[in-house]
């Protein structure tokens, strides 16, 4: 279970997952759109790493507003996640979720298979336009500190999901994201925004896994089958 609340919180890192008023079935999702996703795809898939720096806004109603910092490193299926007091790291094979809080690594396999809608690492970022089971247009272009953005929202055709619409905001010109506000049913608000980004540096093979010596004094809880 807490894995599967920490994967849900790196969504709001990746989502591209929101609503499109005007569509009610993937079918009709937006071209104009699809267009915009496939740039953007495009540009990452080129690179053969990727380094992000970001800051997720968390709102919660009648809480205040929540601001936690994160770094990303990802190569290819590979990944190491930094969120506040929780490490993510993936060799491809495995995930290890350090809880520093807890002195707490709980190692788990990758979903070869994850539902739509769910996401496993990085790599997931930029499919949501493939999945059978959202629309998706574009629904603003406007100017916004000399720059030209464009703004795609998505939303899920099943009326079980717990989310009504995420928005996602990219630099028309350059092709990369901004920032990404999820809308959730309970009235909570994430808003990831991309603070740096820089591809094709290299990194230790160490990078991709979770040692003991990482956390020697952590419970290790092997859940691989």
């Amino acid at each position: 279970m807490m894995l599967r609340i920490f994967l849900f919180s790196f969504a709001f890192l990746f989502a591209l997952r929101a609503m499109a008023q005007q569509y009610t079935t993937d079918a009709e999702s937006d071209p104009k759109a699809k267009a915009a996703l496939d740039k953007l795809r495009k540009k990452y898939e080129a690179y053969k790493t990727l380094e992000a720096d970001f800051t997720l806004e968390i709102e919660v109603p009648e809480q205040p507003v929540e601001v936690q910092k994160g770094h990303l490193i990802q190569q290819g299926d590979k990944y190491r996640l930094k969120l506040q007091d929780r490490t993510m790291v993936s060799d491809g094979e495995s995930v290890w979720l350090y809880l520093a809080k807890h002195q707490e690594v709980q190692i788990n396999n990758v979903e070869e298979d994850p539902e739509a809608g769910v996401f496993n690492s990085p790599k997931d970022l930029l499919a949501a336009y493939q999945w059978k089971n959202h629309v998706y247009v574009l629904t603003a272009e406007f100017t916004e500190n000399g720059r030209l953005i464009q703004q795609i929202e998505f939303k899920p055709t099943s009326r079980d999901a717990d989310y009504s619409k995420v928005r996602l905001t990219i630099d028309k010109k350059t092709n990369e994201i901004l920032r990404i506000k999820t809308f959730n049913k309970d009235g909570s608000r994430f808003t990831l925004k991309v603070d740096k980004i820089s591809g094709n540096k290299s990194y230790p093979a160490g990078t991709f896994t979770f040692s003991k010596s990482e956390c020697p004094d952590c419970h290790w809880e092997d859940l691989r089958i």
